[in-house]
């Protein structure tokens, strides 16, 4: 008995020794890689990454870190600034140089760093505002809105952010991240530096890239958090503090400019924001046992373009690679061989934005219960079980639009078994204000004022008004009507006054100027918006009273009589174009039939007239840069009598610019009036030379005639433009020349800014 107890107390023995050493060789498993080399930082020196600030400069840091994960070095820390703070924070939560690489050169750059609304996302209604008003504010009451202060909100970073930190959005220890991570924030109250190891990851990138007048500040507190850069731009002494042994730098920084080349107010302004970023530099520069500075020799803080981007990134890269003796010496003085490869386990992939996660609910904030249930009936958040980037814009999206808020934003909060969408909105907007300014050779100054107005909480009405100044006078407004549930049809009444003084040329030569008042009020019973797609239907009333003509010699006699129309109208629009001026792909149509009369149901004691129209045009990218548009459009006008203020006019490259029925005309830049039956073809070849720059050529051929049967018989009229464009914050910046058979007369147009 006594020998089995031995032998039994010895076997536990030797059991109990064998699992103490699994569980201690676990974990040295789980950080080693494919050649048995320890990964863990115990028993070598601790190595800590830290990337300056730099605006888009500091895309460098992504090609040095390519060379770094070349050079087979651990990162057991990183630490940055602004740009620095974003790459860096990425790296941390599992993201790779070569994703991070994906994930730059992927990025609408020029949508991210501003307020503007997703096209994809908005009704037709909705882009033709965006795209028509350089400078948009919505108001509040009450309190202040804590997302003021910046000339950019920043609300498509913030949903950027959020998207990519997919997974760690909610409040943490930044050193329980894959790798530890901290970055610098400045506090303008105090003028102190703000070190984040802790909190919300996409909050903290945010406030340590808020360039000061720029992009809001984020509000924390009672602290008001601006770039980093103010403070601490290349933030070695940090990583220190957080247990750095060796430190490898990669820095954008700009030398100062001299005293000649400070001739601008830029060049003022970014001179003391360099000098600001000169706090604690040469002092941290001294603690680097690398330093990797990378000449950003060209660019600014701005160019983010896609040359730029390349361009930064390979000299990061090159810069890298310049230290390679230096990386390799430094692996073995941290204690660990030339041959030795870290392994960072399940690397996050930028596709991972759009993959669908499992949803287990949703928790909204700052919103009232019956804005709560218009989201959960509007996109079924009661039964969803998945969401992807998509779904959570259309829902912010939609909070903004739909409902009114100042700002709207989502993340998505790990639970373990799957994540909890949070919805957050900002204070409600009292008015939305919009202001457009443009010039071109013809109008020379325009200027539109427009204000949106919710005159209820509840959301039953909003307003709409509009002031414009220039040789095209008009002012007026719409109501709408909301019904409450879901459903689609808004009910809509409008007035508008339009004075105008229109140049009529036939030909190439002018024949007369007119100056007249146009009065329009409308009631669309049937307005429904899905997406991309509009139907409107409904009642209108015109009145025209002519107060002057000036009319050449030489000119065709043509009348103009104070008349007044009555008309039922119907109007179908779809448009799904990537681009308001310059889409890739997409599509855009149109259809419409009017009804009119002079007293519901005769014009001028014969039958009414009837207006039908249609155009269609379709992108075909066949590169990334080339594009062809073909277009089919024209207008047929049925009736015994058509008044000449009703005819068809083509001319210029707008459909309804200066008069309603105005349609585009490769060729003819001024007014034309054509015949009542009017078709015509145009094929547009685009051509995108460099980030936001375009050169476009125009082919146009059009058909008209008195009869319908006659259409074709008559001699083709057609027309050639070249034009370049920039695709400016302001607007489409740049000059066109046209030449048609018609006119037989070169003509040149400039326009400077969006289209109103």
């Amino acid at each position: 008995m006594a020998k089995k107890a031995y032998l039994c107390t010895r076997y536990m023995k030797k059991f109990v020794c064998l699992l103490i050493a699994v569980l201690t060789l676990v974990p040295c498993f789980s950080q080693r890689d494919s050649s048995g080399e320890d990964l863990s930082p115990k028993g070598r020196k601790k190595v800590a990454v830290v990337l300056s600030g730099g605006g888009a400069k500091g895309v460098a840091h992504i090609g040095a870190l390519k060379v770094i994960e070349e050079a087979g070095l651990p990162v057991d820390i990183i630490v940055g600034t602004s740009m620095g703070s974003l790459v860096g924070g990425l790296y941390a939560i599992g993201y790779n140089a070569h994703s991070l690489d994906s994930v730059a050169r992927g990025m609408d750059w020029g949508f991210v760093l501003s307020d503007r609304e997703n096209m994809s996302r908005q009704s037709i209604e909705d882009r033709r505002r965006q795209n028509t008003y350089v400078l948009s504010r919505g108001l509040t009451l009450g309190k202040h809105n804590d997302n003021d202060g910046g000339f950019i909100k920043g609300q498509n970073l913030d949903l950027l952010f959020e998207k990519l930190c997919t997974g760690y959005t909610d409040s943490m220890d930044f050193n329980r991240l894959p790798i530890p991570f901290a970055c610098v924030a400045t506090d303008i109250v105090k003028n102190a530096e703000v070190d984040f190891h802790s909190g919300r990851l996409p909050q903290a990138m945010r406030a340590s890239m808020a360039i000061p007048a720029v992009f809001s500040p984020v509000r924390i507190g009672n602290q008001v958090l601006c770039d980093g850069g103010l403070c601490n731009n290349y933030p070695a002494d940090l990583a220190r503090k957080m247990g750095a042994d060796v430190i490898i730098g990669v820095t954008v920084q700009d030398s100062l400019k001299t005293a000649e080349k400070l001739n601008s107010t830029s060049s003022i302004l970014l001179q003391i924001i360099d000098l600001n970023t000169l706090n604690k530099y040469d002092d941290n520069l001294a603690i680097t046992d690398v330093a990797i500075r990378v000449n950003p020799s060209g660019y600014s803080s701005a160019s983010f373009n896609a040359a730029a981007i390349d361009t930064l990134m390979r000299r990061g890269e090159e810069e890298a690679r310049r230290h390679w003796d230096d990386l390799m010496a430094l692996k073995d003085s941290i204690g660990i061989g030339a041959d030795y490869k870290p392994v960072r386990l399940s690397p996050r992939n930028p596709s991972a934005m759009t993959e669908k996660v499992r949803i287990t609910g949703c928790v909204f904030e700052n919103m009232t219960a019956e804005d709560e249930r218009f989201l959960r009936q509007k996109f079924h958040l009661n039964t969803l079980d998945s969401i992807n980037t998509k779904g959570e814009e259309e829902i912010t999206t939609s909070m903004r639009l739909d409902l009114y808020y100042q700002t709207a934003t989502s993340r998505l909060v790990d639970t373990g078994d799957g994540y909890r969408l949070v919805l957050t909105a900002g204070n409600r907007k009292t008015s939305q204000v919009n202001v457009g300014f443009r010039f071109d050779t013809e109008e020379i100054v325009a200027l539109q004022l427009n204000a949106n107005l919710p005159l209820k909480r509840t959301l039953l009405f909003s307003s709409d008004l509009t002031v414009r100044l220039g040789k095209r006078i008009l002012a007026g407004g719409e109501v709408t009507y909301h019904p409450r549930g879901l459903r689609l049809t808004r009910p809509t009444v409008s007035y508008y006054f339009r004075r105008n003084d229109i140049g009529v040329y036939y030909g190439g030569e002018r024949e007369y100027t007119i100056l007249y008042n146009h009065h329009q009020a409308s009631i669309v019973p049937i307005n429904l918006s899905i997406h991309h797609f509009n139907f409107r239907a409904g009642v209108r009333w015109d009145y025209y009273h002519f107060g002057s003509k000036l009319q050449a010699t030489d000119s065709r006699e043509v009348e103009f009589d104070n008349d007044h129309y009555f008309s039922y109208r119907a109007t179908v629009n779809y448009d799904s174009e990537d681009n308001w001026y310059f889409p890739t792909r997409g599509a855009r149509f149109m259809a419409g039939y009017a009804f009119v009369t002079d007293n519901f149901a005769k014009l001028n004691g014969d039958r009414g007239l009837s207006d039908v129209s249609a155009s269609w045009r379709k992108s075909f990218a066949f590169s990334e840069r080339f594009t062809l548009q073909p277009l089919l459009y024209g207008r047929m006008l049925f009736g015994s009598d058509v008044p000449h203020i009703l005819g068809n006019v083509i001319g210029g490259n707008n459909f309804g610019h200066y008069v309603e029925q105005q349609m585009p005309m490769a060729g003819l830049g001024y007014v034309e009036y054509a015949e009542r039956h009017f078709a015509a073809a145009q094929l547009q070849a685009q051509e995108r030379l460099a980030h936001s720059h375009f050169v476009l050529l125009k082919l146009s051929a059009a058909q008209h005639a008195s009869e319908l049967e006659d259409l074709f018989k008559t001699r083709t009229i057609l027309g050639v433009q070249l034009a370049y464009y920039y695709n400016s914050i302001f607007g489409p910046l740049g000059a066109a020349l046209d030449y048609s058979s018609r006119s037989k007369t070169p003509y040149f147009y400039i326009n400077l800014g969006y289209v109103f």
